[in-house]
């Protein structure tokens, strides 16, 4: 008969350092004919907690550096698959519970080209305060919401991470789980409790797209941590940590049908928000220079297409907010256009390659009245007077009373 200490022995041969169940051991025992004196229910009980390493309900591990070549047995090595059932109310000395990712800089890529515009100076205040002020900005798609949080932070040199809300986002996304690494269960943090550990910003984009579960972030929104209660650890964040969201909507639904997905949002969880930024298109002035830095950027530069495309997104959006169109275009579909015209060298197709997404009748409508600007017709609906709609640019100036040019 095996002592206890030689069936340790033997088990370390067979199995390493895995997780296995109660049954798991047993039936090796058992195919083994080593069962002897722990044959019965008691008798295994006791020797599982007396010389393995309990990590949960009916589950050991075999402890580290208890191999020996001391006894010879002929069991093979193989390795078997762990039956691991995670459970939230793991003990916490049971695992190693936390993996950090691996160390990286989380700085953003600067963004050749970049022209500030609408609130970019407000949000860029909030950011170099390094104080705690959840910012929620909503806008139309494609006016470069995400591309200024970004590029701010690059600027600034502190870390963001990004998180993109969908309908299936929930608390185990948001902020961690439990994960088999290499044959152990461990607890995985998510982007918002590294976010909170590194204090840096924590950017929800497209957070309209999120369901009720987005609730799990009431009191990360707050600033007074949160309570990991799958490992029983209090989290608190670092100084320079915020929250910013990004939304085509302010919470409250599409109700014209144009981003299909966006939920109403709690009111609770919307409060939190201690602003709400929004984000217009530019004006066609600060268009103009964005346009114009894509055409450098994609080495094909030509003023008077710029010129042009400025002119008839204007009427465009224009006709758009006067409900005479349901699509519009936006300062990254002009940037697509661009892009489209420095590899095809053909502005007509650059154009219709970049509008085909819209029905027929409005991509040629769209088509129609780009020939008339590039006509030098007089096309209806602007003047030069829209140059003084421009957004408030102004803000952008710099301590010493400049433009701000990035």
């Amino acid at each position: 008969m095996k002592t206890k200490s030689e069936l340790t022995i033997i088990l370390s041969e067979r199995f390493g350092n895995q997780i296995l169940t109660r049954k798991d051991i047993k039936d090796y025992l058992e195919s083994e004919n080593l069962l002897g004196g722990v044959a019965s229910a008691g008798a295994m009980t006791r020797f599982l907690d007396s010389q393995l390493n309990k990590v949960g309900h009916g589950k050991y591990q075999l402890p580290i550096g208890n191999k020996s070549k001391t006894i010879e047995t002929k069991i093979p090595k193989v390795a078997i698959t762990p039956k691991v059932a995670v459970t939230n109310n793991q003990p916490q000395e049971s695992v190693n519970l936390m993996v950090n990712t691996e160390t990286q800089n989380l700085i953003p890529s600067h963004f050749e080209g970049f022209v500030p515009w609408g609130h970019c100076a407000t949000i860029k205040k909030v950011i170099k305060s390094k104080m705690f002020y959840p910012v929620f900005i909503t806008g139309l798609s494609g006016n470069g919401k995400t591309l200024m949080v970004e590029e701010l932070h690059s600027q600034l040199k502190k870390e963001l991470i990004r998180v993109n809300i969908t309908i299936e986002t929930d608390e185990d996304d948001l902020l961690g789980g439990f994960r088999l690494i290499n044959g152990e269960t461990k607890f995985v943090p998510g982007p918002v409790i590294q976010a909170m550990e590194r204090g840096c910003t924590l950017l929800l984009d497209e957070c309209d797209l999120g369901s009720n579960k987005l609730l799990a972030l009431q009191p990360v929104l707050e600033g007074k941590g949160v309570f990991l209660k799958k490992i029983n650890k209090w989290i608190s964040p670092k100084t320079g940590f915020n929250v910013i969201a990004t939304a085509n909507t302010k919470g409250k639904g599409s109700d014209d049908g144009r981003f299909v997905g966006t939920n109403i949002l709690n009111e609770a969880f919307l409060e939190r928000f201690a602003v709400t930024i929004e984000q217009p298109y530019p004006s066609s002035t600060v268009e103009k220079k964005i346009i114009l830095g894509s055409m450098d950027k994609y080495g094909k530069k030509d003023e008077k297409f710029a010129d042009n495309l400025t002119i008839w997104a204007e009427v465009i959006r224009k006709t758009f907010y006067d409900g005479g169109v349901d699509e519009i275009i936006s300062t990254r579909r002009l940037d697509h256009i661009v892009k489209a015209y420095s590899i095809f060298n053909d502005k007509m197709k650059s154009i219709e390659l970049c509008v085909s997404r819209f029905d027929d009748d409005t991509k040629e409508s769209f088509m129609d009245l780009y020939t008339k600007i590039d006509a030098g017709e007089d096309v209806q609906g602007i003047s030069d007077s829209d140059e003084n709609l421009d957004d408030p640019v102004d803000e952008n100036e710099n301590e010493d009373g400049g433009a701000v040019n990035y």
